[in-house]
């Protein structure tokens, strides 16, 4: 058995071990490129599928746009190529031969997906225009880590057409919104949101807002965002449409998405020394049942019980272990770290007396259920390891955030303590730019007042601002 390294010691290594003993990831022949296994692959499918039924309930419709992108496309919004240039992977050979224009592995699909919007747009009737797409993506990272910063990485994207600046802001707040409520209701992570910085919005946006949580070791994770892209790419891709009083108009546009790294977010908001520990609403199994015996005799007598306590487990998730090669510890070791939230262990003498013992992987605490009461203990369980890991996770970011100082007092702080900072900011750059010497930036404006003046110059502040070190 694998030893993890000291969570509280070496919170870094202990990420970077845990995904590969827990058989997350695996390292793959591509620098910044990870293989995702079967567990992990499964993590994010769960998350995908609530998403996925998500978007389509508030009147999406998904599509797909191809991978590869001319790249004078890229070229057309200049703050669009101007941020992305570095991370563009491009493809200059083809059949052989050098390509008339070189294509650019899609780093995001705006430039290509409206290109088509500007074809599919001709009325006022055709609005608003909702798409989006399950894909993966490339962008060139120089350190890359699994899940979080990776060259290639999976994700959704949403792309919006709308007739007004009122409908495409709504269409921004309402996506967002859906984050949040995923990632604090079924992850159990809970979140600072906000608006970004013009330094750290995305290229070409009006204006971006983002999910930020913030990890044990005080760093922030942006986790997702949500653009409105206003009309600067609807003049740049010439998106038209006749108004309704028959002028030709502009649209305003919307973007936004959430990508693999909230895996990443999930192992670490919730993991101990242990292993994983997984949200019930998106482990990929919820619920293991581990055989126990010592001869074939013991073998057949549990056996025959596990269809009786599967079909008592019908609405979850579940695994039975029935591995005649490793001894109960090592079954248990493996579940624990692979995370899954409930254990049933169930013995000889269990199955003579019709009950299992129940371990929960949050609390470690362990009870003696009764067949005939597995499946409402097994439900109050699962429900109160989801409510028990996000209030567990609050109360560790009240003790990780601080509130109010100036950069000479929270500065040094960030890094020697792992903390973040809620302060004011004036919203200058200079002001923004002297976090660059503790590697700092600023994350979110909050829509909240705490602090009246700036971390940096103290003069007023009209909202507050989250600044960490970041992922």
């Amino acid at each position: 058995m694998n030893t993890l390294p000291d969570i509280e010691k070496d919170f870094a290594q202990w990420y970077q071990d845990i995904i590969y003993q827990a058989e997350l990831v695996d390292q793959a022949p591509v620098r910044g490129c990870f293989i995702i296994r079967p567990y992990g692959w499964a993590m994010w499918e769960n998350m995908q599928q609530y998403m996925d039924a998500r978007i389509k309930a508030t009147g999406h419709q998904n599509a797909s746009f191809p991978l590869f992108i001319p790249q004078s496309f890229i070229a057309k919004e200049a703050k669009h190529v101007e941020g992305f240039s570095p991370e563009l992977a491009v493809v200059t050979h083809a059949g052989g031969k050098q390509l008339e224009e070189p294509l650019v592995v899609r780093p995001t699909s705006e430039t290509i997906i409206h290109d088509s919007f500007s074809r599919w747009v001709r009325s006022w009737r055709d609005l608003p225009l909702k798409l989006n797409q399950w894909c993966n993506v490339v962008r060139w990272e120089k350190r890359p880590r699994a899940f979080l910063r990776t060259t290639e990485f999976f994700w959704q994207e949403g792309h919006t057409v709308h007739e007004t600046l009122q409908e495409a802001e709504t269409e921004v707040q309402l996506m967002l919104n859906e984050y949040v409520s995923f990632i604090q209701g079924q992850l159990s992570i809970p979140v600072f949101v906000g608006e970004k910085s013009a330094s750290e919005r995305f290229a070409g946006a009006e204006r971006t807002y983002a999910v930020e949580g913030i990890m044990p070791d005080g760093r922030a994770l942006q986790m997702c965002t949500s653009h409105l892209l206003s009309q600067s790419f609807a003049h740049a891709f010439n998106i038209k449409f006749q108004n309704r009083e028959g002028e030709q108009a502009y649209p305003y546009l919307t973007s936004w998405g959430i990508t693999t790294r909230v895996v990443g977010a999930t192992i670490m908001t919730h993991g101990d020394q242990k292993g994983l520990v997984l949200p019930p609403a998106i482990a990929p199994i919820q619920v293991v049942v581990v055989a126990i015996f010592k001869n074939d005799e013991e073998y057949q007598a549990v056996a025959n019980e596990l269809d009786f306590i599967q079909s008592n487990l019908a609405d979850w998730r579940v695994f039975s272990d029935l591995d005649r090669q490793k001894t109960p510890g090592a079954k248990f070791y493996h579940w624990e770290l692979r995370g899954v939230p409930v254990r049933l262990e169930i013995g000889p003498r269990d199955a003579k007396a019709r009950q299992v013992v129940l371990v929960n992987r949050f609390t470690g605490q362990k009870t003696t259920v009764p067949f005939d009461q597995i499946t409402q203990v097994v439900a109050a369980e699962i429900k109160n390891i989801q409510d028990g890991l996000y209030k567990k996770a609050q109360e560790r970011l009240e003790r990780l955030v601080i509130v109010g100082q100036k950069l000479t007092e929270f500065g040094p702080q960030l890094e020697e303590r792992g903390v973040a900072c809620v302060t004011g900011w004036c919203q200058s750059p200079e002001c923004e730019q002297a976090l660059a010497p503790y590697k700092a930036s600023t994350r979110v404006l909050l829509d909240t007042q705490k602090v009246t003046h700036c971390f940096n110059c103290s003069k007023p502040s009209p909202r507050d601002v989250l600044i960490a070190r970041s992922y």
